[in-house]
């Protein structure tokens, strides 16, 4: 198969992701599909979910009895499989206004003589909600509602309720919306900003006059008893403000949560380290090598001189040995591939602005859609290093490819989602989402790992040296050189590189924040790629100097050193920035942290090897062996 159709097979499936996430999410780059109202229009405020950092369980909104809209208004949206997997859950609220008409305050259901009552199970449960610290999650218009505080600091949606140090809790039963519009001509009008201000109303300190309610400038809160029932009402008002922010701007302000000039930061430090690891590239590797292959290529001078220099070329029968396990090997690195084809291209659209938060879980749609279709390069690749290394079923080898890192991710996320459902979250993947993922897996992955496979298998790698029948002795090698110590010291500067930046993204997913920096993530990608490879090529370099010629698994785990650190920092982080106590939280969180750090490990010890096999293919090449 040649590289030209390899291309062209990758792009043709790239935008066959991008279509279906077009059909499937209605997929558009920010600021292109604007919703236009006209004065008096019906504008609906919608829930998504109820989350906290502290159980890291999202909930249905309607899981707590909230005042629910009409059965002819009682809406939910299609999700797509993104948002299936977020644990989003976007439904209609009886929270609504006519634009540009303002609502002093409001009963959301109910008549003023007849509160809502709540039984003794209901109140248990908003106690525990609020006791956990949920927040509840607003949209108008898509655009996330949010709660702002002094210093103009944000927060996501607004807080459930508040719990006092004596263990009474009080429940936000009372929201004042403030919506701000945008408009060009006075006729047409474009929501751009959302604020929420929630406040606790006691049920006795609600007045009302004419259907209107009026709050108490004495008001006490309203309580929630764990073990009592309780009867409350549920009360809105809303605010229309004009805005000079277009549309097209409105997630700016949402966006710029942290400041950039931390990721700036990160990118200086992640070119230190780059410079660094080049400089060390170019006076101890380059110039010796060099130097190592003018003096085995002069004729003149003694081989046993040369060889008493330097100890490389003393294993160039042996260099190329296939290693243990070979099937496993040609799996782990076709893995490998296929995550960093997915990465690439999910980081790069996601800089181009194409996967925008507007666009609810079209990134992780778009993750998993790539990821399938990436199987062909998979199989490829996989099938073509296995066959270098004599090997000969490429039909196990391929099955083995297509199903040992899915089948790892697949069967853990399974097991975590038989706790989720047990916590009826709405976190917890539906049985008939699994059966489209199984769909996704077994119906359109695996037969491209096949074809790929294919392929692969007849055009094998062209080594420059033979390997000899008899293996070399490995002589005794320093302690530092065994896997333990160099993935220790290959992964640390890796991890410099990125660990600023991987703080925004465990933010991110464990607080429940958006990450938008593509641009940054895709430079540190970039730094990642760069500093890996030559970690690698470095540290295999210093080995084979040492005769040791057992390279292949070692570079694996040396190059796959970072996922270490990566693993510490997520317990650092489970420590120092997260309050779960929990055990079913605790569970998910190191669950899926572990799927992570073995994703990350399986990218960078592929990223490792092909830097050092290439590495070594070509310095071999440059030397002449008798």
């Amino acid at each position: 198969m040649s590289s030209k159709l390899l291309l062209k097979i990758l792009v043709s499936q790239v935008w066959l992701v991008f279509v279906l996430i077009h059909q499937s999410t209605t997929f558009y780059v920010p600021g292109i599909a604007p919703v236009e109202f006209s004065k008096g229009d019906t504008v609906v405020i919608k829930a998504v979910k109820m989350t906290s950092s502290k159980t890291q369980l999202p909930y249905a909104y309607y899981s707590l009895p909230f005042c629910k809209p009409d059965a002819s208004k009682l809406e939910y949206k299609s999700e797509n499989l993104g948002e299936i997997l977020r644990g989003d859950r976007i439904v209609t609220t009886k929270h609504e206004g006519q634009l540009g008409k303002d609502i002093q305050c409001q009963l959301a259901c109910n008549a003023p003589d007849t509160p809502i009552h709540w039984t003794v199970g209901q109140s248990q449960s908003a106690y525990e909600y609020i006791q956990d610290q949920y927040y509840v999650h607003l949209i108008v218009d898509n655009l996330p509602c949010v709660t702002k505080h002094e210093g103009e600091a944000l927060e996501l949606g607004y807080r459930l309720g508040y719990f006092l140090s004596d263990r009474r809790a009080y429940i936000y039963n009372h929201l004042d919306f403030m919506i701000h519009y945008h408009t060009e001509d006075n006729e047409k009008y474009r929501v751009v900003e959302c604020e929420i201000q929630p406040s606790s109303v006691q049920r006795e300190k609600l007045t009302f006059n004419n259907n209107q309610c009026q709050l108490s400038s004495t008001n006490e809160g309203q309580e929630i008893k764990f073990n009592q029932p309780t009867d409350l009402f549920f009360s809105y008002s809303v605010q229309w403000k004009p805005s000079k922010i277009k549309w097209a701007s409105r997630w700016d302000y949402l966006l710029k949560l942290s400041d950039a000039n931390i990721h700036w930061f990160s990118i200086i430090n992640s070119l230190v380290v780059v410079f660094f690891l080049t400089g060390i590239i170019t006076m101890i590797i380059i110039r010796t090598l060099r130097r190592d292959i003018a003096r085995y290529n002069n004729l003149d001078e003694s081989a046993e001189e040369a060889l008493e220099e330097t100890g490389w070329k003393l294993v160039h029968g042996d260099v190329f040995r296939p290693p243990r396990y070979p099937r496993l090997f040609a799996s782990i690195i076709g893995s490998g591939v296929q995550i960093f084809g997915m990465a690439l291209v999910t980081i790069f659209f996601a800089m181009l602005g194409m996967l925008s938060p507007a666009t609810r879980g079209a990134l992780m749609s778009a993750m998993i859609f790539l990821y399938v279709v990436m199987g062909t390069f998979a199989g490829y690749y996989s099938a073509r290093l296995y066959r270098t290394i004599r090997g000969k079923e490429w039909k196990k080898q391929a099955f083995l490819t297509a199903t040992l890192y899915p089948g790892l991710v697949f069967g853990t996320c399974f097991i975590l989602n038989f706790f989720i459902w047990g916590k009826s979250s709405s976190g917890a993947v539906p049985f008939g989402t699994m059966v489209w993922l199984l769909l996704l897996w077994f119906g359109i992955s695996l037969p491209l790992v096949y074809l790929g496979s294919y392929f692969g298998f007849r055009k094998p790698y062209q080594h420059p040296v033979r390997t000899n029948q008899i293996p070399r002795q490995v002589p005794t090698q320093q302690w530092y050189m065994s896997p333990f110590p160099c993935s220790l010291m290959a992964g640390i500067l890796p991890f410099g590189a990125m660990f600023i930046e991987l703080f925004f993204i465990f933010t991110a997913i464990w607080q429940n924040r958006f990450y938008y920096m593509f641009g940054f993530l895709f430079l540190v990608f970039v730094i990642l790629v760069i500093s890996v490879s030559q970690i690698a090529v470095v540290l295999v370099y210093f080995q084979l100097c040492g005769e040791d010629y057992h390279w292949w698994w070692k570079t694996l785990f040396s190059s796959g050193g970072c996922a270490v650190y990566i693993f510490v920092y997520a317990v650092f982080y489970f420590q120092t920035r997260l309050e779960i106590t929990e055990f079913i939280p605790s569970l998910l969180y190191f669950g899926y942290t572990g799927i992570m750090v073995l994703t990350f490990w399986v990218l960078t010890s592929t990223i490792g090897f092909y830097a050092a096999y290439f590495f070594l293919i070509k310095i071999y090449a440059a030397v002449k062996i008798d």
